[in-house]
């Protein structure tokens, strides 16, 4: 009978589709850790020991220049995978992983998680299936930079965080602060921007958690002009 662990496992899209005698050999070699709300997992330029499935809570991935400012790639909800890059191309971690609430995850070491790829072709397969997702991301990110107004690329951020919540109600993982130099610009203008959204009705906004009212609405204002 699959254990608790063996069923969290087989929720992780990169393990779908996988026989219960093989996340269940998985499962005995993960290691769980607790990661506190605003916890490194690991820092961007570490050497890969091998790849955390996240079962638990959200994780942001960013990257920091040498100035300091910190730019936010990606945010992940289990569940799902981070760090799995390295484990393929043999280099350090590329970006910083920092839980934004409490999180939970699993940890293979590289050579076990070498081991399953070797026998199950599928796992790379569904490896290269993220990897292509997290590409288009960071394409419509540099598109979004390059060609939209803060206006829209701060409406396309929180249509994003309302989909990875599945429409429903989520916490700003960020502080305005932090939205502001994701999008290339100041602390008052996100302020602005997003109290002219809850103006016109696009969002309800109660201390950090945000409502999409309007989803129609927030897509239109979205849209770049490119």
């Amino acid at each position: 009978m699959p254990t608790a662990r063996t069923e969290l496992i087989q929720r992780i899209p990169i393990f779908a589709g996988l026989e219960p005698e093989v996340t269940e050999a998985i499962a005995r070699h993960a290691s769980a850790r607790s990661i506190a709300p605003g916890q490194v997992l690991f820092n961007e330029g570490d050497a890969c020991e091998g790849v955390f499935l996240l079962v638990d809570g959200s994780v942001k991935i960013f990257k920091t220049s040498p100035s300091g400012r910190q730019v936010t790639l990606a945010v992940e909800t289990a569940p799902a995978t981070v760090a799995e890059v390295p484990l393929f191309d043999g280099g350090p971690y590329p970006a910083s992983v920092e839980a934004i609430d409490s999180v939970v995850v699993l940890f293979i070491h590289k050579r076990d998680f070498r081991a399953v790829c070797l026998q199950h072709p599928q796992v790379p397969l569904q490896a290269l299936a993220i990897f292509g997702r997290r590409l288009r991301a960071l394409v419509s990110m540099i598109e979004s930079v390059t060609f939209g107004s803060v206006r829209q690329r701060l409406a396309r951020t929180l249509l994003d965080l309302t989909k990875q919540a599945g429409e429903k109600p989520f916490v700003l993982p960020w502080t305005h602060q932090e939205i502001a130099l994701n999008l290339g610009t100041v602390r008052e203008v996100i302020s602005r921007n997003l109290n002219r959204f809850q103006a016109d009705g696009l969002i309800r906004v109660s201390h950090r958690e945000i409502t999409v009212a309007d989803r129609e609405g927030l897509q239109r204002e979205a849209e770049a002009e490119l």
